[in-house]
């Protein structure tokens, strides 16, 4: 009897492809197919049914895909995707991608090789493998994306209004005289960031204070906050005022203050994104947007267990209540 090997090998593809054209065929590309199926015919091939049916069994695990486990602000979505599947059965497997294209595609294939029921995933990006299974299923594939969702991916989702909570805190600096806004952003390929910028350009229109925004990337962690923030600190017609996308970046540009000598916030007024747990115990108090990261996690998760159940995926992702917290980062414009 022939083995999936000797068929692999005639068609020119890995086992796992063979395997994949059998049990998921919709995902793999035509002429792909066209070469298995020859195979299978030249060699009298009988795919296991014992080992498919083994293989069908649902494994009661999920997938989460997050860009980088050591932010806090994940770690808290992590805590709350993590209650609600064991709540449900199910335990959930971590895939810490660290921003990289290659991490991301290998566990999108342990979905494609059935080693989870269902992904959710953190980041902007889906991995190409992962969009085929939603041009064959349309929403009811077994993808959530959260956090720094993207409708253009064409799956169920939960997020906050990103926009109005970013004009929201740039309102804030306004009320408090503050013309000169600098703004540290996320990286530009990132729906989530491009969001957050429309509500600060919002703002600043409303405000008549567009020649007065300051606007640099950078990625969400403490290092950048600190260069960007001392770079701004540096420049002619400075801020008096910075809005992080994160609170890791309100951090560094906390750091910022204290190494160049600047209070905060009589000299620079400082607005966080997150409100992680650690951001009421700075000095001084971070004033942050609150996001609820667990429900977040648990939200996704539920959208995704009622999309293993047959249950029809929402047309329109979930959006969850945001706060802005005022602490003692922010002040009058001097």
């Amino acid at each position: 009897m022939s083995t999936i090997k000797a068929v692999a090998a005639r068609a020119g593809v890995s086992t796992a492809t063979v395997s994949r054209a059998l049990s998921n065929p919709e995902i793999v590309q035509p002429e792909t197919r066209a070469r298995v199926q020859e195979a299978i015919e030249a060699l009298h091939y009988a795919p296991n049914h014992a080992a498919k049916s083994l293989r069908m069994l649902r494994t009661s695990k999920i997938m989460v895909m997050v860009p980088d486990v050591s932010n806090p602000f994940f770690s808290e979505v992590l805590r709350g995707a993590e209650e609600a599947a064991q709540a449900a059965g199910h335990s959930v497997l971590l895939g810490d991608t660290r921003g990289d294209e290659s991490r991301e595609a290998q566990y999108a294939e342990m979905l494609l090789r059935k080693e989870a029921d269902g992904l959710i995933f953190l980041g902007h990006r889906m991995p190409p493998s992962l969009a085929r299974v939603v041009a064959a299923r349309g929403a009811q594939a077994p993808l959530v994306n959260a956090c720094d969702f993207s409708a253009e991916h064409g799956v169920a989702g939960v997020h906050i209004d990103n926009a109005r909570a970013a004009a929201e805190a740039m309102g804030l600096l306004y009320s408090m005289g503050h013309c000169r806004v600098g703004v540290i952003a996320g990286p530009l390929e990132s729906h989530l960031t491009r969001e957050r910028l429309a509500g600060v350009r919002r703002a600043a229109v409303a405000a008549g204070a567009e020649r007065g925004l300051a606007v640099v990337h950078a990625d969400y962690t403490i290092e950048s906050g600190l260069q960007e923030t001392t770079r701004l600190l540096a420049a002619a017609g400075r801020p008096s005022a910075v809005f992080c996308f994160s609170d890791e970046i309100a951090v560094g540009a906390l750091s910022a203050c204290r190494a160049r000598g600047v209070a905060c916030p009589a000299g620079l007024s400082i607005v966080g994104f997150d409100d992680v747990r650690y951001a009421r115990f700075l000095d001084p108090p971070l004033t942050t947007v609150r996001q609820p990261m667990a429900e977040i996690g648990r939200t996704a998760v539920k959208l995704l267990l009622d999309i293993l159940a047959g249950e029809p995926a929402p047309a329109e992702p979930v959006t969850l209540a945001h706060e802005l917290v005022v602490r003692a980062s922010t002040g009058p414009a001097a």
